[in-house]
């Protein structure tokens, strides 16, 4: 049985989706393999903090009479899903990894969960995160840290750490994540795995954090957007033709474009395509094994038929005005009201943002700020179809901090490593990580893909033709070998 569980949890979503279509494979068995997975794994590395056993134990049983019976069949029919704990789930706890909402069930979905299930998904279980979302590192008062299954000394990255984690072990094949300056490319480049950010509003945001009886929490509602979290390309352009698309509560969520993700990513022509390589912005401080990684990465573009130019789009460090932009989207008045009453059981940085004298001008300087990235990017981008970067500037670092101090030999801040991310959440254009390699340590190490204005497809392309011809599918932590 033990084998049968292993063999199953190494299987994509799409491979578990046509088994079970083709009544190959019961959806009672997965999720049998899946939570029997997350029993023996969990504990040491804390990928999920809320399950729903019970009930998607019952989901399965239904969903395998369903294919039984001879039913017509929807594209994720008794697929396990993760959701992040940051994405409301309706009667399942949603505590957006703080101790002030133990206890808080959503009595609606998010508009991304509510497709999921629409398309057959059963939803497993939350993911951990930091509280509120408000860190890249998983780690958090209520449930503690996260480990990466590569190194448990190391953190995953975050904010959407314990989904990334449960993807590359097996838990699920399937996790959704969001990203509001990385939160998603950050863990996938973290532990192995792919993840794309898609285009700002391609995927509607609603309700996100926000609820009228919990003030304080809510999405940073210009900067972020739900995406995929998957072991391969093939999964995440499933769950994309899934939950993109408008909604009438996302003022702005963009029109159905009318492209079938998965026929997008058959073709994997990338000859004579254009693409601008910055190794480091022309300003940023990278760890010289993450430039050689990345660097040889890119390298796969060219054996593919690409252009490739060292280039940058010359825009400068916009990572203050990043922080004021975050504050302009989050609900200051009421997490300052909660940083009174539960400051003992806050987050100590997150205590420091909320409790920092914003200015007007640090806002309306940091929309100036915003709008000059979005300007450069675009013109730069009249040059070039994709542009790559490392997603981020260090391999995993230890468990316990926000982000390390020193870089190549140089004093840094703690959020530098993270320079390559935040820029996309400020233009909105879709990005993916891919792994680029692993250190001699065994680390995984990223590599961004990022398209031009609302060119989900090309990005989804390009992932599709880099893991064609630099596969990692197969690859595994020793954590899950054996089982």
């Amino acid at each position: 049985m033990g084998n049968q569980h292993g063999q199953i949890c190494k299987m994509s979503g799409s491979e578990q989706a046509r088994l079970i279509r083709e009544k190959q494979l019961s959806p009672v068995e997965v999720m049998g393999a899946v939570f029997h997975r997350i029993h023996l794994l969990n504990p040491q590395l804390n990928a999920f903090c809320v399950l729903d056993e019970e009930n998607a134990m019952k989901a399965a049983k239904e969903a395998e009479k369903a294919v039984m019976s001879g039913e017509e069949l929807k594209p994720l029919h008794g697929v396990p899903m993760a959701i992040k704990d940051l994405v409301p789930t309706k009667g399942i706890r949603t505590t957006f990894g703080s101790k002030i909402y133990e206890n808080f069930i959503p009595d609606e979905d998010d508009v991304c969960v509510a497709r999921l299930k629409d398309a057959g998904a059963i939803i497993v279980g939350k993911t951990n995160i930091p509280e509120l979302g408000y860190q890249c590192v998983t780690d958090n008062k209520l449930f503690g840290l996260t480990r990466n299954p590569w190194d448990l000394s190391k953190t995953p990255g975050g904010s959407s750490g314990g989904s990334a984690v449960a993807v590359a072990t097996g838990m699920t094949a399937l996790s959704i994540g969001n990203d509001g300056g990385g939160s998603l490319r950050v863990p996938t480049s973290f532990c192995g795995i792919y993840g794309i950010k898609p285009s700002f509003g391609r995927v509607p945001l609603y309700p996100g954090c926000r609820d009228p009886r919990y003030p304080g929490a809510s999405s940073w509602e210009t900067l972020e957007c739900d995406g995929p979290i998957t072991k391969t390309v093939e999964d995440s352009a499933l769950i994309l033709s899934i939950i993109a698309g408008p909604s009438h509560m996302d003022r702005h969520s963009l029109p159905d474009e009318g492209l079938d993700y998965l026929e997008v990513i058959k073709n994997t022509d990338m000859k004579g395509l254009k693409i601008a390589y910055s190794p480091d912005w022309g300003y940023a401080t990278v760890d010289p094994v993450v430039r050689k990684i990345t660097s040889e990465a890119v390298k796969v573009f060219e054996q593919l038929g690409c252009h490739i130019e060292i280039a940058h789009p010359g825009f400068s460090d916009p990572l203050p005005a990043f922080a004021a932009l975050i504050a302009r989207d989050s609900d200051l008045r009421g997490l300052r009201k909660l940083a009174e009453e539960y400051a003992d059981d806050m987050d100590p940085s997150l205590l420091a943002f909320i409790r920092k004298e914003w200015t007007a001008e640090d806002l309306t300087d940091a929309a100036v700020v915003r709008q000059e990235i979005n300007m450069k990017m675009r013109r730069f981008m009249e040059d070039y179809d994709l542009v790559l970067t490392p997603t981020l500037g260090v391999p995993p670092f230890e468990v316990g901090i926000n982000g390390p101090k020193y870089i190549d030999g140089r004093r840094v801040s703690r959020s530098h490593w993270l320079s390559f991310t935040a820029p996309f959440n400020m233009t909105g254009q879709p990005a993916a990580s891919v792994p680029a390699g692993w250190t001699d340590e065994g680390l995984p190490i990223g590599l961004q893909i990022i398209g031009r204005h609302l060119d989900d497809a090309l990005v989804l392309r390009a992932s599709a033709a880099y893991e064609q011809a630099n596969p990692w599918r197969n690859r595994w932590p020793e954590i899950v070998k054996h089982l």
